[in-house]
């Protein structure tokens, strides 16, 4: 399990690194800039969660026995899926029902940080 976290950042890292480019470059001309901001919000936001997905997975090898701390991984991942994956859906014209997902992978982020913090202590 300490690896999964390790590997699945290194993944979303990677992940993110492209859809940026394709958002900065592809994106650039066939986007209204409200949903290019959009884009670049769930890039941002999908980056910076892997980080903590990546920092996560360091805590569990310097922590072996902190439980909360695959809840956190769990949690970001989650947050990374509904929070920016709304977003790209949302920017490249998916359905408006996807608005109210948002912030449900907010609340998995902010738990994510809680459960870090947790398995920290």
């Amino acid at each position: 399990m300490t690896h999964l976290f390790l590997f699945l950042g290194a993944l979303l890292g990677g992940l993110a690194v492209a859809l940026g480019a394709f958002g900065a470059h592809a994106l650039k001309t066939r986007l209204t800039p409200e949903k290019l901001i959009t884009f670049e919000t769930g890039v941002r936001y999908h980056f910076y969660h892997t980080l903590a997905l990546l920092a996560v997975g360091l805590a569990q090898i310097a922590l072996p026995g902190a439980g909360t701390l695959a809840l956190a991984g769990w949690l970001f991942l989650a947050g990374i899926a509904l929070f920016s994956g709304s977003l790209y859906w949302l920017a490249l014209g998916g359905p408006r029902w996807l608005g109210p997902i948002t912030p449900l992978g907010g609340l998995a982020l902010i738990g994510g940080w809680i459960a870090l913090a947790a398995g920290a202590a």
